[in-house]
Formats: structure tokens, sequence, C-alpha cells
């Protein structure tokens, strides 16, 4: 009896001990709550697979930079990456779906959302060998003035700062005048005079200390941009059938962890502009009503731009509610 133990010991020792190992790449600094959520991720997947796959998780574009990491997953220089969304639009116009301003307007939306666009993104990643992990929103995008807004009226003759084809977009059909300033020098435009709104979240907000010529922030929620996990498909595929089960289950677990770390992080970034002096308010009905105007008219032409396949996720996003 002992021998048939001991040798069967033996037959499974090697696979106990056997290890896999990958590298996860995000541009993203190391205390990002994005990052630390992947490195939870990472933990749970060690944890629960009995240390047959270890990821490592290189940050702030150490392994490489962000826009490289999809290319470089696909390629398998790395087994999983992170990205935003918003990135993989130029192969993945529907990657974009949820970056369309004044679509999304509250966490709920944004979930919802998620739901019927993750599967149509997975077709496409599929496509290039690629397989989606789990998606995490950023907190939403606010509005900074140095004065109060009641409408877009009070926008008229002033100063917007943009950082994109959208914004800039969204500077004119206000009747701002666009202005594009790295965020790192914002603090300084605003000192100039030369900025007298922006869109950015909270958070960034409060990371780049905006407090000073900035006076208000209305909580418009622009849009929810969302960070995508994902890895080399042939990787997951080699992984044993258990192994496979723990990094979806630890995917599922993140995905639920970032979703309550984005609302906490968005929460607390409000009340720290609070607490610099900032005013907080929702956007007045008349300013919230044109907003959705407009995101409307974001809307007809993001599917006009898209195609057909625009519909998919739009049509349900609006009907099932």
């Amino acid at each position: 009896m002992k021998t048939i133990v001991l040798l069967a010991a033996l037959a499974v020792a090697p696979v106990l001990h056997a290890q896999t190992q990958w590298k996860l790449a995000t541009g993203y600094r190391a205390e990002s709550f994005h990052t630390r959520n992947i490195v939870q991720f990472a933990q749970d997947v060690e944890r629960a697979s009995a240390g047959a796959l270890r990821i490592e998780v290189h940050a702030n574009n150490a392994l490489f930079k962000l826009a490289e990491i999809p290319q470089a997953v696909q390629d398998g220089k790395a087994q999983a990456g992170e990205t935003i969304m918003t990135s993989l639009v130029r192969e993945i116009p529907m990657a974009g779906g949820d970056s369309v301003p004044f679509v999304v307007r509250s966490y709920a939306d944004a979930r919802r959302m998620w739901d019927v666009q993750r599967p149509l993104i997975e077709v496409h990643m599929a496509r290039k060998g690629l397989k989606a992990l789990y998606a995490v929103p950023w907190p939403p995008q606010g509005l900074f003035t140095t004065v109060p807004v009641r409408s877009s009226v009070d926008f008229k003759g002033t100063r917007m700062r943009t950082y994109n084809p959208g914004t800039v977009r969204i500077a004119e059909l206000l009747g701002a005048t666009p202005v594009d300033v790295p965020m790192v020098e914002v603090n300084q435009a605003l000192a100039a005079g030369k900025l007298d709104s922006m869109i950015t979240s909270a958070l960034t907000g409060v990371e780049n200390q905006v407090w000073g010529q900035i006076k208000q922030y209305y909580g418009i929620n622009a849009w929810f941009p969302k960070n995508i996990v994902f890895v080399n498909q042939q990787a997951f595929d080699a992984l044993p059938a258990p192994v496979r089960q723990a990094v979806s289950q630890a995917a599922a677990d993140a995905e639920k962890r970032g979703w309550a770390m984005s609302a906490a992080v968005a929460e607390e970034s409000v009340i720290e502009l609070q607490r610099k002096g900032i005013k907080v308010e929702p956007p007045t009905a008349v300013l919230d009503s044109e907003l959705k105007r407009l995101g409307e008219r974001f809307s007809r032409e993001w599917v006009r731009s898209v195609g057909s396949e625009a519909n998919q996720l739009f049509i349900p996003y609006y009907t099932q509610r």
C-alpha cells in the first residue's frame, strides 16, 4: 500500500510543481487603482492555481508603451495586457461605443453598455488572437469651470481645454473656443487666463491639483471610458483546464472589484475637490437637457461612422432598460 501511495505522489508531483509564467503589460502607474486591481488579479490566479500560473505585472510602460500593448500581446511578446478601450477604435470601432459623449450617464448605464458591448468586442478580438478577460471604467468625466455656468449660452466666447477631436467638437458645439493644453500644463494655462473650462474626471482634477482658478465642478458624467485587460488566446488555451478556470474566475472577481473601486475613487475625488474649496453641483436642468441632445447627435454620428454594427450596441442599450 505504501508503495502505491508513493508512486501516486511521484506521478502528481511534476504537475504540482510545473509553473507557467506570464507577463502582463500596462501603461498605467503602479499606484493607479486599475493597476492595483490587476496585481490583486495576478495574486488570485497564482493562489487559485496553486502556483501553476504566475503573472508578472509590468506597470508604467515598463515593458511596452500603452499604445503598443495590444500588438505585443497579439504577437506573443507578452501573454497579457491592459489598455484603454478607445485606443482600439482604429481596428475595432465598436470599442469606442462607451466613449460617445453624453450617452452613458451613470455607473448603471456603463454596466449596461458593457454587457451589450462585450460580446461584440470579443468577436473582433478573437480574430486577432486575443481574449478579453475583464473591463473596468474610469471615474466619469465632469465639467470644471472658473465661473458658474447654467446653460450652453454661458460658454459663448470662453475657452475650453481640449485634448482630442471629440473634446474639440464638444467645445465648438457649446460655442467655446477649443484650446489644446496637455494636462500637466493646465494649471499654468489657468493662471495665465488662457482657460475657462475643461472636461475631465474628478480624479484627474485631484491628481493635478486644479483648485485655484477652478471654482466649479459639475457632475455631468459625460462618459465613462473603460480599460480592458486581455490575454493572448493561444497562451490561454495552452493552460490546463483547471488553470483556465482559475484565470476566468479571477477575471470575473477583478471586474466586480474594479467597478467598486472606480465608484469609490470617483466619490472620494469629488469630496477632495470640495475640501479644496471647489463648489460641486449637478448641472442645471437646462444644461443637462442640452447635453442630452448633444448625446443624441453624437450617437447618430457614431452610428454613421461605424456602420450597421453600431446598431447592435445602441439598439439593445437604449431599449433593454
